[in-house]
């Protein structure tokens, strides 16, 4: 009898560990799939759709909140805000992929300004470019909590200094990355 209880209460013991070490596993998962530059792993680690929808909803309250409340008591501003909710749709569907995704891990901006775009680079004093600089590591040094027994975030600074809020989410057993919270309004 006692040995039922002891291989249960390991059962036990070890379910809890591997659904405590679920988030951390998933970032490293997302992390390899990411450097190997394989989309079909980062697409069973992330949850494309959720990601989608979140992002498309805090891009939409941010150009509403920008557009203020004389444009939305308008009714040409509100068709105008109409309109733009679906560019703001259509640019978020075709930016939530791989290689959008690879960019925030970096703490990169998915575009650069104009000016940023054309500098040219450092050279050294043979008037040769200087070689770029590695890539960082996704999600490296990134603050890792636990929000709740189903929500773990990952922290990092983007290339401003703000901070960008990577959400995993607990289904079942599994953890996948479901939100992003993005430093907008700032």
């Amino acid at each position: 009898m006692k040995k039922w209880i002891a291989l249960g209460l390991a059962v036990v013991l070890l379910v809890f560990a591997w659904v405590a070490a679920g988030p951390y596993m998933t970032i490293r998962a997302i992390q390899h799939a990411v450097q190997a530059q394989d989309a079909g792993e980062l697409a069973e680690q992330v949850d494309f759709p959720a990601l989608r929808a979140s992002l498309k909803a805090q891009m939409v309250d941010e150009m509403v909140r920008q557009a203020g409340p004389d444009v939305q008591s308008n009714p040409f501003g509100a068709i105008a805000l109409t309109m733009a909710t679906g560019v703001v749709n259509g640019l978020v569907d075709g930016m939530v992929n791989a290689g959008g995704l690879t960019a925030v891990m970096q703490g990169r901006r998915l575009w650069k300004n104009s000016k940023d775009s054309f500098e040219r680079p450092p050279l050294d004093g043979n008037g040769e470019p200087l070689p770029a600089a590695e890539p960082k590591k996704p999600l490296e040094d990134a603050v890792l909590r636990y929000e709740s027994t189903s929500r773990f975030t990952a922290t990092i600074q983007d290339d401003q200094g703000k901070p960008v809020v990577f959400v995993l989410k607990r289904d079942g057993l599994r953890w996948r990355l479901a939100d992003i919270r993005l430093p907008l309004g700032n």
